[in-house]
């Protein structure tokens, strides 16, 4: 560290020093956010398709909609994308690196996925949205450098 004014004794660190300590905690815990909403996000993807699988008479759309699904094929897909989702998260608190391209790759993918469903659970989907945004944000936010 280099003392700000001369001494040894005493000195603070640069300021540059410093804002690199602070971010580098900061992005940490913000990289840990991201992780635990993915694995949220994943969990909750599972439960809506293995709810689709086990009675697809359960979700229940209004007026047409332009995106129509068979609920059993779509409670397939929020399966598989719930646990790649969920996995994701695990790698990313795990700190892979790689794991934070997959991730974004994998939240804008569940934010199409939730849109498309919407008619069926709107709510439900609203929170995985939003899971997904802050994971966006969280994942882009933070330097690539490990």
């Amino acid at each position: 560290m280099t003392a700000v004014g001369g001494g040894e004794h005493g000195a603070r660190p640069r300021y540059d020093e410093q804002r690199t300590a602070d971010d580098s905690v900061l992005a940490t815990g913000v990289t840990a956010f991201a992780a635990v909403l993915m694995i949220m996000a994943g969990l909750l993807h599972m439960i809506q398709g293995t709810v689709a699988l086990v009675n697809d008479t359960f979700f229940v759309y209004g007026s047409e909609y332009v995106f129509k699904f068979d609920a059993t094929s779509w409670g397939w897909a929020h399966l598989v994308l719930g646990l790649l989702v969920f996995l994701a998260g695990i790698a990313l608190l795990r700190g892979e690196v790689w794991a934070r391209v997959l991730t974004g790759t994998l939240a804008c993918l569940s934010i199409v996925a939730s849109f498309l469903w919407m008619p069926y659970y709107p709510v439900w989907n609203l929170v995985v949205i939003a899971f997904d945004v802050a994971v966006l944000w969280a994942v882009t936010t933070r330097p690539m450098s490990r």
